[in-house]
């Protein structure tokens, strides 16, 4: 409707399936994508809407509309430089001095937030198992004998009932008067907490930076990669009791799974497909 239209203003964020606006004062507006469907945004909406009741540091979701025949949801903003953005920051100020020394409070903070959420439990959300499934079948860089191997490492795991965000990168996580907020509730499900902390290791791993990026900072983060899984692992490990080794067993069938993602360079799927294949010739 018009007055909708109205309250639309500049758009601010977009992903592989939404694009995220201005929405009247102090709000957003997260629209659908050609890719994805309302049904998909029901289920966002819901989950969002369960961790919110439960305290947790996310924005909170008002309602569902339609704009232009687009599904969408209503927001709280959320004002603060997102991780990557305080991550590059960092990284800019230790290339221009001469002797560098990373502040790796972000890292440590993204391992509290995450065991806080992994410590809750709701039985509203949907199966992490099912949804990992479906979306390593759906992969096409994997034959048939290849998926089911990934899927038959994923049931060797035992099943847990954790809240799982799905998608923990940094682009994800705000900083807003000091304190962490975890967007982007798509991916929630129900499940084993090291899922999650296997998303944050791989997208840290093998991320390909945008080709606009400075040379200097491309190779700074290269030499940062494994010091960041380190940092983090070490501080997630403290609070949880969950260690490296426990959470490897999952890389490869997220590995698989983010080979369906459509905001990932096709670069980045290679090394992927690459890891997965040197983690399925092992087992054999």
């Amino acid at each position: 409707m018009m007055g909708d239209y109205m309250k639309i203003g500049r758009m601010i964020g977009e992903g592989g399936t939404s694009e995220v606006y201005e929405w009247g004062n102090n709000k957003v507006i997260k629209l659908a994508k050609p890719n994805t469907n309302k049904t998909a945004l029901q289920r966002e909406y819901g989950s969002n809407l369960a961790v919110w009741k439960l305290g947790l540091a996310v924005p909170q979701p008002f309602e569902m509309v339609e704009c232009d025949h687009r599904p969408g949801i209503v927001f709280e903003r959320i004002y603060g430089p997102t991780l990557t953005e305080r991550l590059f920051e960092n990284m800019m100020q230790q290339i221009n001095e001469d002797q560098p020394t990373m502040d790796w409070g972000d890292i440590r903070y993204t391992a509290r937030l995450l065991s806080e959420i992994h410590q809750l439990s709701h039985e509203d959300l949907p199966s992490q198992r099912d949804s990992l499934k479906w979306q390593i079948q759906s992969v096409d860089y994997l034959n048939e004998h290849e998926k089911k191997q990934v899927i038959g490492i994923l049931d060797s795991l035992p099943i847990k009932h954790q809240i799982c965000h799905g998608d923990p990168n940094p682009n994800n996580i705000l900083m807003r008067d000091g304190k962490l907020v975890l967007i982007d509730w798509n991916d929630a499900t129900i499940g084993n907490p090291e899922a999650d902390i296997a998303e944050f290791i791989v997208m840290i791993t093998y991320t390909i930076l945008p080709l606009e990026t400075p040379l200097e900072v491309v190779n700074f983060f290269d030499s940062i990669r494994e010091t960041i899984i380190k940092v983090f692992m070490e501080e997630y490990t403290l609070l949880t009791g969950t260690t490296y080794d426990e959470v490897d067993f999952w890389i490869a069938p997220i590995a698989a799974r983010k080979l369906s993602a459509d905001a990932i360079s096709e670069e980045e799927k290679q090394l992927l497909i690459k890891e997965i294949r040197s983690r399925l010739e092992m087992k054999k």
